[in-house]
């Protein structure tokens, strides 16, 4: 049975302000290191459309709104909304992934061109078509998504192929992310070969993950789910904190994982770390919330260049949790670059955060 020990959980800290400040020159420093890192994104790409408009009537034809439009974008999303970030933050991204034969593919390898990104490790399969998600907004709401996509597993032999490239570029890596959006390019046969070629040559494997394929992940280094999405893997709502408590831990025992992450909305985010078998909770630091899409890779990108840089993993959390903050204020996919989390940064230093840290232990 479970027991936690609450006596070691501190409450806010008394000296918040000059704790901060040596922290903050700590979290400067670690973003400053992401020049020198590169990780490996391995996953679903995705173009993330947007078609802004407004409703001013409800359609003769159907009870539903008519939107005119005013305008239309495309973002990078999915694992191209990972790599965009790594890029943002500063760091070295290299992609693995599949794209159909057509012309939205020719569109997310021409924008992941742009920005520098190397897209010699995507795969042109001409059997799927690439990934579109079409969300028409108004009033700065979601009214409708369109979703053009294939969810099957890819090829065998399109998995050998993804393989060979990641044996490739491996050595000149610092950490790899799979990034899951259950669109077939994350099999199991990939995640175990990548877990094995990780632990061969020493590198931090994070996972972006989805609630049916958890059992697949075991073995990786870090786990970063929300809370509903670690409810699910478990077969239940994390309700309370002992619920909390529990879901983290047993992820950690289930997947034999150094970390799990559970990210919680606006009640920020909770670490959970196997050898330490300490728990760390650090409130958010969104102040306004407009759009939530893609926060999650934002999260995991900076998460995982501040482990791969040598942050300890408190510091790295702070690191995605500031990232977090800045792109949930904005609309739609976005990114976060150095100098907004030097702002971000600047506002821990004139308020109290309350991070608490508590033991998860083993009752005989």
């Amino acid at each position: 049975m479970l027991k936690f020990d609450t006596h070691l959980l501190y409450s806010v800290l008394q000296n918040a302000e000059s704790f901060m400040m040596i922290h903050i020159e700590n979290l400067r420093s670690l973003i400053h290191r992401f020049a020198n890192t590169t990780v490996l994104v391995i996953g679903d790409v995705i173009i993330d459309e947007y078609i802004w408009g407004k409703v001013s009537r409800i359609s003769p034809e159907a009870p539903v709104p008519i939107l005119d439009v005013v305008s239309e974008s495309q973002r990078l999303g999915g694992a191209a909304n990972v790599i965009h970030n790594l890029h943002a933050l500063g760091g070295i991204p290299l992609l693995c992934s599949v794209v159909g034969k057509d012309r939205n593919g020719e569109t997310l390898t021409e924008a992941l061109r742009a920005i520098g990104v190397s897209t010699e490790g995507i795969v042109i399969d001409p059997t799927r078509p690439t990934t579109i998600k079409t969300r028409m907004i108004a009033n700065h709401q979601q009214v409708a998504r369109l979703d053009r996509e294939s969810r099957e597993d890819i090829s065998e032999e399109i998995t050998q192929r993804i393989i060979g490239t990641i044996t490739r570029l491996l050595p000149q890596t610092d950490a790899i992310i799979i990034e899951d959006y259950g669109k077939g390019v994350v099999t199991e046969e990939l995640v175990q070969a990548v877990v094995s070629l990780a632990q061969q040559h020493g590198k931090i494997v994070a996972v972006d993950p989805k609630t049916n394929y958890f059992s697949r992940y075991n073995g990786v280094s870090v786990l970063t789910p929300n809370h509903h999405e670690a409810g699910a893997a478990l077969h239940m709502t994390l309700h309370t904190h002992d619920d909390l408590l529990f879901a983290g831990k047993q992820l950690l025992e289930n997947l034999t994982c150094a970390y799990v992450l559970i990210t919680r909305g606006e009640e920020g985010m909770s670490l959970f770390e196997q050898q330490s078998q300490m728990v760390t909770h650090v409130p958010t630091m969104a102040h306004e919330v407009y759009d939530v899409t893609g926060a999650g890779d934002t999260v995991i990108a900076a998460l995982t260049l501040g482990l791969a840089a040598g942050g300890n993993p408190v510091d790295a959390v702070l690191v995605s949790n500031a990232a977090a903050g800045v792109v949930v204020g904005k609309i739609g996919t976005a990114t976060v670059n150095q100098q907004e989390l030097e702002t971000e940064f600047a506002k821990m230093t004139r308020r109290e955060l309350d991070i608490r840290r508590e033991r998860l232990m083993i009752d005989d």
